[in-house]
Parts: structure tokens; sequence; C-alpha cells
């Protein structure tokens, strides 16, 4: 099976773990990276202006690459993850040429990130979706029916086992590795509040926008990927998985997410939000511990930050699981057997 591939390579990313994932499946896979086309990781106020100047142009170069790519390569499948700046006329043109087209997306919202995601959406032939609920919110908006759940995986290239330093920058009793938002600031600020003799780190974006002080020696001011993201998950002794609230044009906030598979696929203990999708994927207080709201959150890393023989088995039956039911391999080979049913049908 030829596979055109749209979406980020860089190292850690989930996109690329997941077209890696696929080639060793045994498709033959050809990828367009957006991120060789459109800036998008700047910091600098005026060049992130110059460069919201000159996108139109580079998300029209991004599009004319891949409708080479199709002319040239005549994949069995264009596989576009997330398509934020794949335009409709780009999806129109693959099924002309024969090619089904397939959108990975592994977002809570449709409509976060512009307009190319939802103008396209009846034009794919199926839709995989990380979220239970949206395949329910993708038939209310648009009337779509063509699409099927699948879970986010660990990548085994990237969430593995390493062999870290217990002294490095990284090392701490309670991480977070995400982006802010409103309820991830209120449940790590009452964390660090009823704990404060605890070593909390916070990695990821936006968390310039905190509110609350508290929180300010914690916040690391960075993102980590790649092995630094490894790295960080087995140098915290516990590691969060607070779930993203509800935003505009999704039914739910998030239920799982990559960081549900990351963490113990890359054997770090995990302490993750409780809900009845999260605790389908670990026994809880075997593979991992689960809370539900703030208060059970404290308690719960009080608890395992004084019980470390507890906290280490339960780290150690979390990666095992993850290695025996939940990498990125493992999600590719039902992606495949799914493309390889959409293309028989004709």
């Amino acid at each position: 099976m030829k596979i055109l591939a749209i979406g980020p390579l860089w190292r850690g990313s989930n996109a690329g773990g997941l077209f890696r994932a696929m080639g060793r499946e045994g498709c033959l896979i050809e990828v367009v990276d957006e991120f060789y086309f459109i800036s998008l990781q700047t910091k600098s106020k005026l060049t992130k202006i110059l460069e919201r100047a000159i996108r139109p142009l580079q998300v029209k170069e991004f599009n004319n690459d891949i409708l080479k790519k199709i002319d040239v390569f005549r994949p069995d499948v264009l596989f576009v993850y997330k398509g934020a700046f794949v335009f409709p006329e780009t999806i129109a043109y693959a099924k002309q040429n024969k090619t089904k087209v397939v959108l990975f997306y592994p977002d809570v919202s449709m409509t976060a990130h512009g307009a190319n995601i939802p103008a396209s959406i009846p034009l794919y032939d199926l839709i995989f979706t990380t979220k239970t609920f949206g395949i329910k919110d993708m038939e209310a908006k648009y009337g779509v029916k063509h699409t099927s759940f699948i879970p986010h995986g660990f990548d085994p290239e990237i969430h593995r086992p390493l062999k870290t330093d217990s002294n490095t920058a990284f090392a701490c009793d309670i991480s977070f590795i995400g982006t802010w938002s409103p309820k991830k600031e209120q449940w790590l600020a009452y964390l660090k509040e009823k704990l404060p003799a605890a070593n909390l780190k916070i990695w990821g974006d936006q968390w310039n926008k905190i509110t609350n002080p508290i929180l300010k020696t914690a916040i690391q001011g960075r993102s980590v990927t790649g092995d630094l993201y490894a790295t960080a998950i087995q140098s915290s002794k516990i590691n969060l998985g607070i779930l993203s609230e509800q935003v505009s044009g999704a039914s739910s906030g998030d239920l799982i997410t990559s960081r549900t598979f990351h963490i113990p696929g890359a054997s770090g203990f995990m302490l993750h939000e409780r809900n009845e999708e999260s605790v389908l994927y670990y026994k809880e207080d075997a593979e991992a511990a689960f809370f539900d709201g703030p208060e059970e959150l404290v308690a719960k890393a009080a608890h395992f930050l004084d019980n470390d023989t507890e906290r280490n088995n339960i780290r150690i039956a979390g990666h095992k699981r993850a290695v025996a039911d939940h990498s990125l391999d493992a999600r590719a080979r039902t992606i495949i057997d799914q493309l390889k049913k959409i293309i028989a049908n004709g």
C-alpha cells in the first residue's frame, strides 16, 4: 500500500511516529511535512508579524507540493494528520485521481484550527478521531458517518526507558507536561498549596498566562520534546495526566490524551484524571493511579510520594501494559486494516 502522509516529522511528533509505524508495518510512505513550508515555531513578535504576512504564500506552496506528490507517487491513500493547512481543493484533487483520502484528527474541537478542516471534512472517505465523542460531534455538525475512533499510542522510538541521571535538571517529585489551561492552572495551584514541600515542575506552552503566583517557581518556561520529554517523564516520581476542559466546537473535554500512553510507554509512573474512558486502558492502582478532582489529586500524590515500592511496582506494570497494547505500531495495524477495506470497496 502506498501512502502519501501529510504532517510534521520532527522528532517526537505524534504524526511522525505514526507514519514511521505504518512504514514498519510494510506500507510505502512518502511524507509532505508542513514544517518544511510553514513557519510555526517563532517566538519573536516581529518575526511572527512577518511570517503571518507571508503565510498564505507558504500554505499555497505546501498544497502545491502535495499535488505534485500525488502526480508522481500515485498513492493509494492520502493520509492527512490534522490538516489545518490542507485546502479542500487539494483533497478534491486526490479524489479525482482515484486516491482514497483519510483524515487522522487528534484534537478535541474540529473548529480550533481555522477554516480548512471544517470545509474538508465532508470530502474525506474516512476520518479517524482520537476522541470517542468526536464521532458524535462530526455526525451532528457535519453529517458525516464515515468515522472511526482510535486512541493515541506511544512511539517506541521516543517514549522508551532511558538511562537518565537522577540528578539532572529534570528531577522532581511531581511533574505536569502540557499546554496551559485555566483548569490545569487551578488544579496545579491547589496541589502546590496543599503540598508546598513537593518539588513540582511544569513544562509546556502558554504557562506565561498564569494568574496564581504560587506556580511561578514550578514553571520551567519551555516545552520538552523527543528524548528530553522521555527524560522528564522518567526523572519525575509522579507524572500527572490532567485533561483539557471542554472548548468551543466539542461536546466534551478530553477523556484521554497522548500523554495517557506516552507516560507509561516511557516507563513513568502515571497519576491520571479518572473518567469512564481513562480507566479502560490500565488497571487502577496496579498499572496506573487515578484521581477525581483536585482533592483526590493531592491525597493520591501525597500517598505515592510516601510509598516508593508501591509506586515503582505500578510504574513497571504500567510500562508492560503499554508495550503489550498501546504502541503506535498496534494503532498502525488497526489503521492499515481499515485502509485496506476502503480501498477494496472502490
